[in-house]
């Protein structure tokens, strides 16, 4: 008699082994896909904050330019509008109100608002006084403009390009407009001045001039900086042309402030040169935000693809693992198919054929006919 063999159940290694190569290399996948994306996104989020402090600096602007020309004007005894400072003012307190929070910049324009509104209200009567009352706020105002740079992350900006312009445009601008404006103030205050007081006067001026051309030729620098390392063809020709204007302008306030036998500069050449550098920069300071804001929007799109094409990158990597653990599965189950044992054939190679099993009839009806023929005369012997 042949025992049949036994069947072998498929291990389940077949099916466990794919699962776990799919797991182990999903992990430093989804690990990779991680690091991707935040690298990406925080990149994004800081040209974003970037653009914030572009738009404050913008506002930012106007309220300087007004500012210098509303000191020269107390210093001078001469009545200013203030509608012009006044405009700037209600506008960056606009921004403020808006992107403050964001830039952590809301209280250090309360305090220059506050300082503002006071100058508001003091009559011009006393320039010394005038002068020292603006010095104040100038300060205060170019610390706003680094704490700006600062909380937007314009000073950590990894491009060369971008990083050049929000350094002229944010810090060095500024910084030599103001130090103009003191410059030709104090040399105006200098002449009613009594002989005492000369050799310290003679001394703040030499401080004012090298205050406000150093910043000015930085900014000439920064702009160049920029242009060389800039891939955007557009940056060149955009910038190069007002700051040509501004770089003659600067000279001839170099010219203009340098110290007589006395040590004063003339007051009338130096406040007509400043007023000339005033203009070129009040024309120079919005296209280089402009550019700015210009490179980072490009930026921040070209992060967004990125963004997107890691997205994409990593689903279809999880995709092609699935689909790769699925035909390992189905590769181990045909394997596994494969490896089961046939039932084991006779001997003579023939398998038995099974008779037909015939109706059970009841006893005495529908019997042998044989039997029932000769049934009686066996029953007779």
């Amino acid at each position: 008699m042949t025992v049949p063999a036994s069947r072998v159940r498929p291990r389940p290694a077949g099916r466990v082994l794919p699962l776990l190569l799919v797991v182990a290399l999903l992990a430093p996948l989804g690990v990779l896909f991680q690091q991707a994306w935040r690298l990406t996104d925080d990149d994004r989020s800081l040209a974003e904050r970037e653009r914030l402090g572009v738009e404050y600096l913008r506002a930012l602007a106007p309220v300087t330019d007004a500012l210098v020309q509303a000191q020269s004007a107390a210093v001078a005894g001469r009545p200013a509008s203030g509608a012009a400072l006044t405009d700037a003012v209600a506008e960056a307190a606009a921004v403020d109100a808006r992107i403050g929070r964001d830039l952590r910049s809301q209280e250090r324009w309360a305090g220059v608002r506050a300082k503002l509104e006071a100058l508001g209200g003091r009559a011009p009567t006393d320039p010394e006084a005038a002068f020292t009352a603006y010095a104040e706020v100038t300060d205060l105002l170019l610390d706003l403009h680094r704490k700006v740079r600062e909380s937007s992350g314009l000073v950590r900006d990894p491009e060369s390009d971008s990083f050049y312009l929000q350094d002229a445009a944010g810090r060095q601008l500024p910084e030599a407009m103001v130090a103009a404006g003191r410059l030709t103030d104090l040399a105006t205050l200098a002449a009613g001045r009594p002989s005492a007081e000369q050799p310290r006067t003679v001394a703040d001026l030499a401080a004012l001039r090298v205050a406000a051309l150093t910043p000015a030729g930085a900014l000439v620098d920064d702009l160049r900086a920029a242009v060389d390392n800039s891939e955007s063809t557009d940056l060149g020709g955009t910038v190069l042309t007002p700051l040509d204007t501004y770089q003659r302008a600067v000279e001839a306030l170099a010219a203009a402030s340098a110290p007589s036998r006395t040590g004063v500069a003339d007051p009338g050449p130096l406040a007509g040169a400043r007023l000339n550098a005033h203009a070129a920069a009040e024309q120079l300071q919005p296209v280089i935000l402009a550019e700015l804001d210009a490179l980072l929007d490009a930026r921040v799109d070209r992060l967004e693809r990125d963004r997107r094409l890691t997205a994409a990158g990593g689903a279809l990597g999880v995709l092609l693992l699935l689909t790769l653990g699925g035909v390992l599965v189905a590769a181990g189950r045909r394997r596994a198919r494969a490896a089961r044992p046939e039932p084991a054939a006779p001997e003579n190679g023939a398998w038995p054929v099974a008779s037909e099993p015939r109706p059970l009839q009841p006893a005495g009806r529908g019997g042998d006919p044989e039997a029932a023929r000769w049934g009686p005369a066996d029953a007779a012997r």
